[in-house]
């Protein structure tokens, strides 16, 4: 998951070194956390959180498999 998380995050950024993900993982979820840069946040988010909840739909998608549920955060 963090590595689709990933890849998604740096084909939209300008800088994509500053792309960051990290892992969270209890009993129940698994929480990953998005990091960019200052300036490429709106790009991640875009216009009326559009972007940002694609993002969800396919990490929560390729998660429908296992019993864990997944949540994105963009930090």
């Amino acid at each position: 998951m963090k590595e689709l998380v990933e890849t998604i995050a740096k084909a939209l950024v300008d800088s994509p070194d500053e792309v960051v993900v990290t892992e969270t993982e209890n009993e129940r979820e698994l929480v990953l956390q998005l990091h960019v840069a200052q300036t490429d946040m709106g790009k991640v988010i875009g216009k009326q959180g559009r972007i940002a909840k694609a993002i969800r739909s396919v990490v929560k998608a390729a998660a429908s498999k296992s019993d864990k549920k997944v949540k994105v955060d963009i930090i």
